[in-house]
């Protein structure tokens, strides 16, 4: 017979439990600012400005200083590890400034995808070596939850069985490390919206794939209300010729999360990868107004969906939480519709 290791006292699980639910407290989301050092060029080099450390701190000073409006909508902010040690002009690091708003600090601790051998191009994700004594220092230096990403792709021959059960399983190992250094984990399976499958395909394998990672997540024995779930919406493929509205996108994604995600997690947090600002807006507003049942927070982690027209129109991200709170079902106002 199995036995479970007394992994985490009382205690921890409380802590694990509070941060999680702060994150996600009634009206708030995620801001993910975690781009790597390459894809912060994206952001930049579109407007003229260099991908410079000075540059890139500069830009995140800009979203880190909206106005206090701002603390209302967003439960947490995810750090990449240059910003981590970064500072406003005036000296302030950018976690006593997120904290002291009432805002938990995360931190993005995978070293990318690697590609995995076997398969036909997948891939698995690195950085479990060395990552217990990352997670410690993290947590002295202000951070409370984590982000790990693992990429699976929908063809005619993916997702493996291997690639599927090796992403579940590093994915639960570092949840279970992030947790026994205070730290909750964000678990974050991405199916890529990439190829012509249609929005029944992709359920099925999300439903497959959200099925292994919470089997890995029980047989580590990870602590699942000190989680958060970070998946993808449940869309057509790019390339598929059939379009689906927001209803029958919301429709197919609380059913998966119904048949595969344990009630006892905290939160699901949704990427907007693949979509544009508004449809990852729009869909996110018809899944908070599905009409089955859903027993977690259904909110947002949303990086690009957030900051892609903020260059473009010289506003701030915030007008998304300011003029739409997708989590509250209200619709878009012309301010927001237009830009």
């Amino acid at each position: 017979m199995t036995h479970q290791y007394p992994a985490l006292t009382p205690e921890q699980k409380k802590e694990l439990q509070d941060i999680a639910q702060r994150i996600v407290a009634p009206g708030k989301g995620i801001l993910a600012a975690d781009e790597s050092t390459g894809s912060m060029a994206k952001r930049l080099n579109p407007i003229g400005v260099g991908n410079t450390e000075e540059n890139r701190r500069r830009y995140r000073q800009l979203l880190f200083t909206a106005d206090q409006r701002i603390d209302n909508c967003i439960g947490g902010v995810i750090f990449f590890h240059e910003t981590l040690y970064q500072s406003t002009d005036d000296g302030t690091p950018f976690s006593k400034l997120i904290k002291d708003r009432g805002i938990v600090v995360g931190i993005k601790v995978d070293k990318g995808v690697v590609p995995l051998a076997g398969t036909n191009g997948e891939t698995t994700t690195q950085g479990l070596d060395g990552l217990s004594e990352r997670c410690a220092q993290y947590k002295k230096d202000g951070a409370d939850f984590a982000k790990w990403r693992c990429v699976l792709k929908i063809s005619d021959t993916t997702p493996s069985e291997l690639a599927i059960f090796e992403n579940a399983n590093v994915l639960a190992r570092y949840a279970s490390i992030c947790q026994q250094n205070g730290i909750v984990p964000i678990v974050e399976p991405e199916i890529l919206p990439d190829g012509d499958h249609d929005l029944k395909r992709c359920q099925y394998v999300t439903e497959k794939v959200l099925a292994a990672v919470y089997k890995a997540l029980s047989d580590h024995h990870v602590y699942l209300e000190g989680t958060l779930l970070k998946p993808n919406m449940v869309t057509a493929g790019h390339s598929c010729p059939t379009k689906y509205n927001s209803e029958e996108i919301a429709m197919a994604t609380v059913t998966a999360l119904r048949r595969t995600v344990p009630p006892a997690v905290t939160g699901v947090t949704f990427l907007s990868g693949g979509q544009s600002e508004e449809e990852a807006s729009v869909n996110l507003n018809a899944i908070n107004n599905c009409p089955l049942a859903k027993p977690w927070a259904l909110t947002f982690s949303y990086g690009r969906a957030l900051q892609t027209w903020l260059p473009r129109k010289l506003v701030s991200i915030f007008e998304f939480c300011l003029h739409f709170n997708p989590i509250k079902g209200v619709a878009f106002p012309p301010i927001y519709s237009s830009l």
